[in-house]
């Protein structure tokens, strides 16, 4: 399996002190652990992401909600969500997915944010339906139920349901494996040439 030890060496910047420390730690796993680290490298650098936009989703969401928007949490979702979408995109290119792709960036960045457009919905439509099909929000319940409804209904629920169809997604379609493609249209060439000689 060391094979695809240099393969994560490569497909990460050896400059950056995440990837070292995500390195370190995936040095010290168990070997089965390791490999399957290895093998699903991307899974685990979609999830640090996942884990940082996490925390500026939430922070820039409990600040507008606490403040200046505390009558309206889906309009403060909707905007965290989209700057941590954005904040998404650049890590997401930039290290989870660098190895991928071979669309024009333009294209990509269009797609991406199609994907985490659908995916921010899929978010706040949680949200959406605790706060006003259920009507979780105050004077109806106490500030303390109105925020853990917040929380799981937005931060628990939303974010499963977009992380699963972002994960999805980017894979399929924003950051597609291009050795795949190249493959696929290599087999699709060999298998036209084989039927003009028959």
């Amino acid at each position: 399996m060391q094979s695809c030890h240099v393969g994560w060496q490569t497909l990460v910047p050896v400059h950056s002190d995440l990837v070292s420390f995500v390195d370190d730690v995936v040095s010290v796993l168990p070997q089965p652990m390791r490999e399957i680290a290895y093998r699903h490298h991307e899974l685990i650098k979609f999830a640090i992401v996942g884990a940082t936009t996490f925390i500026i989703d939430s922070g820039i969401f409990y600040g507008l909600k606490w403040t200046v928007l505390d009558t309206k949490p889906v309009t403060a979702k909707i905007i965290s969500g989209v700057i941590a979408v954005i904040a998404s995109y650049i890590l997401n290119r930039e290290w989870s997915f660098k190895n991928r792709g071979g669309r024009e960036r333009h294209h990509e960045a269009l797609l991406f944010f199609v994907v985490s457009g659908i995916g921010v919905v899929l978010a706040f439509v949680p949200l959406w339906v605790s706060s006003y099909v259920f009507d979780l929000r105050q004077p109806n319940v106490s500030f303390s139920v109105e925020n853990i409804a917040d929380f799981v209904s937005a931060f628990i629920i939303g974010n499963l349901l977009q992380m699963a169809f972002r994960f999805w997604s980017m894979r399929r379609w924003v950051f597609p494996d291009e050795m795949t493609q190249i493959v696929e249209e290599f087999e699709d060439l060999i298998g036209e040439e084989r039927l003009g000689h028959t």
